[in-house]
């Protein structure tokens, strides 16, 4: 096929799971068809970086993102707007051009929006098109429904509902445009069931680990070392790691008072000082290379209360073979088995005794790291999720094709 493809993220350096997942879901899907890319970028990209994206992209055009700010004039208008006003802040009428120009000058057999985030907003730009197949990668509503309920004040709560209900509704009449969509975990796919249920196609197509660049020996463990791969400019990672330092690190520490907490990721803008403070604590801000870190670090743990899809950290630590300690949030949408290849625990107390435990029995880190392996192995390289997308996006021609004979 003839693929448009438009993204809400530049898919390198593939360095943040959004950036993770459309590099390799786009560089397997090009060893089968041409594709055109329309992305927007957050910094203009490198010479290196850009060719890197050729190399699977017949052709790549960018626009700069426009950030959210909620005090533009264009997103306090939009409280009174049925639409989400991060979309109506952030619409490109530059993109909206590029796209209608593409479109006018070649034609294709279908258009992929990566739609990575909460409110999806590359996918407006395929709504009026037409001729061919629609598709939106990886709608995520749940990062907001959570949010509702965990909030301490009415207002709070009410401003989430509101931006819910907004939500939903742009999301309501975005599925109604398109032929498909995919999600990445069972969760978010009944979430979208239940707005919209049995409108269009839709799969599960969850993230996944390249295989091949984690067979590596990174070095030895570091005995009781704990590592939280996130960045803290990502809202649902500094509040799980807010939560952590409060509540689950006092505790491993009274056992345990050598242990060290490497948090990796950038921190710009992020008010640090709010943190709670340990002596061992160490924030490593961006690596070109996490693998390392993760590698020898005894414990990988993933306190997330909020978040939808599934969770980068969790597949990327079992391919190295660290041993994972996770909530249930954390691990949502992965097919572990808790005590098999990954402990689970909600409850702070719970959580510091299960990193505890894994501190101090090595037949139980060997049992989780090598079963943590064989999960990742066996159920999630992109060259197999790669496939089952593929498969998708042909039934949704097939279905497209059979509609416009009928």
């Amino acid at each position: 096929m003839k693929i448009l493809a438009l993204s809400d993220w530049f898919p390198y350096p593939p360095d943040n799971g959004a950036r993770i997942r459309i590099h390799n879901l786009l560089r397997q899907l090009a060893q089968w068809h041409e594709i055109v890319l329309l992305s927007f970028t957050r910094e203009p990209p490198s010479v290196q970086d850009m060719d890197a994206v050729q190399a699977y992209c017949r052709e790549v055009r960018t626009v700069p993102f426009r950030h959210y700010h909620p005090h533009r004039l264009k997103a306090v208008l939009g409280l009174f707007q049925p639409r989400p006003r991060s979309v109506i802040d952030t619409y490109s009428p530059e993109m909206e051009k590029l796209v209608r120009k593409k479109q006018g000058e070649e034609s294709f057999d279908a258009v992929v929006a990566f739609a990575i985030g909460p409110s999806g907003g590359i996918a407006s730009y395929v709504q009026e098109m037409r001729g061919m197949p629609r598709v939106v990668e990886d709608l995520e509503l749940t990062i907001i429904k959570d949010r509702i309920d965990i909030q301490p004040h009415w207002y709070q709560q009410l401003r989430l509902r509101l931006t819910w209900w907004k939500l939903r509704n742009y999301t309501t009449r975005l599925l109604r445009d398109i032929d498909g969509y995919t999600v990445a975990s069972v969760k978010e796919r009944d979430l979208l069931l239940s707005i919209l249920p049995n409108c269009q196609l839709q799969a599960v197509i969850p993230n996944g680990v390249d295989l091949a660049l984690y067979n590596g020996d990174f070095g030895p463990t570091e005995p009781d070392s704990l590592v939280f791969p996130g960045a803290l400019t990502y809202e649902a990672n500094l509040g799980a790691i807010k939560l952590f330092l409060a509540k689950v690190f006092p505790i491993v520490k009274t056992r345990c008072p050598g242990v060290k907490l490497y948090i990796t990721g950038r921190t710009d803008g992020v008010r640090l000082q709010d943190l709670p403070s340990h002596n061992g604590v160490v924030l490593t801000g961006y690596l070109d290379d996490i693998r390392p870190r993760v590698s020898c670090s005894s414990v990988c743990v993933v306190p997330m209360t909020v978040g939808g899809g599934t969770r980068l950290k969790v597949l990327e630590a079992m391919a190295l073979g660290t041993p994972v300690v996770s909530t249930n949030k954390g691990a949502e949408g992965l097919e572990v088995a808790a005590e098999q290849n990954i402990l689970i625990a909600d409850e702070p107390t719970e959580f510091a005794n299960a990193i505890l435990r894994l501190l101090d029995d090595p037949a139980l880190r060997a049992k989780l790291a090598a079963n943590g392996q064989k999960l990742v192995h066996e159920q999630y390289g992109w060259e197999r999720i790669g496939e089952d997308l593929d498969r998708f996006l042909h039934q949704v021609l097939s279905e497209h094709q059979l509609q416009g004979a009928a």
